[in-house]
């Protein structure tokens, strides 16, 4: 499977029958975890909201 980021190759392997939700994906080459859906082959990347910052 290629990091979502930085396109390079993660140590994950997936299958036609293979279901992922939620699945945090960590790159090795650029450090970053990516949280990601997987079904059928169909990668999709879930997008978490920014916390929101606090005003005084």
């Amino acid at each position: 499977m290629l990091c979502p980021v930085c396109k390079s190759k993660t140590r994950i392997r997936l299958r036609e029958d293979t279901v992922l939700e939620n699945f945090p994906l960590f790159c090795p080459k650029c450090k970053q975890e990516t949280l990601i859906n997987v079904k059928q082959l169909n990668i999709s990347v879930i997008k978490e909201p920014d916390a929101p910052t606090q005003s005084r």
